[in-house]
């Protein structure tokens, strides 16, 4: 289950030309959790480094620049570990994607680690730390279906 929503999350970020606006609350509503005050998440990929303290806050960081992006693939690299009891989760996975905006193209692998809490909806994540290494243009030259 757990490894199943980890996958879902990765996929979550994929933007295709012609996507409506990304609209974090819509694509991921089901993963966090919007209603936790003990919320805290953090992806070194933003140049600003901030920890958002609620999932809203997180979606207010990602959604200018995924709404810039003209696409973004991504693909699981190894995983999903999982550590699961009772009421909390936590589970790590590395992916590879490649962003394209107007101005460039980035190939990235990044290390994902979220922990998520039982709720009464299901398993929703409360905290994340996403760790980004860039890679030299075009290592990831055909791995991806753009089509």
């Amino acid at each position: 289950m757990i490894a199943e929503r980890h996958e879902r999350w990765v996929s979550g970020w994929d933007r295709r030309d012609g996507d409506a606006p990304f609209d974090f609350e819509r694509v991921f509503g089901e993963l966090y959790d919007f209603g936790s005050p003990d919320v805290r998440l953090y992806d070194d990929f933003d140049p600003e480094h901030r920890v958002a303290t609620s999932a809203a806050g997180y979606g207010s960081i990602w959604e200018p620049a995924f709404r810039g992006m003209l696409s973004a693939h991504h693909a699981v690299d190894d995983g999903p570990h999982v550590i699961a009891g009772a009421g909390l989760a936590a589970s790590t996975l590395r992916f590879v994607a490649r962003i394209v905006t107007p101005d460039a193209v980035t190939d990235i692998r990044t290390t994902s680690s979220l922990v998520w809490r039982r709720t009464p909806d299901g398993w929703r994540i409360v905290r994340e730390h996403n760790s980004t290494e860039v890679l030299p243009a075009g290592e990831l030259d055909g791995r991806f279906v753009t089509a």
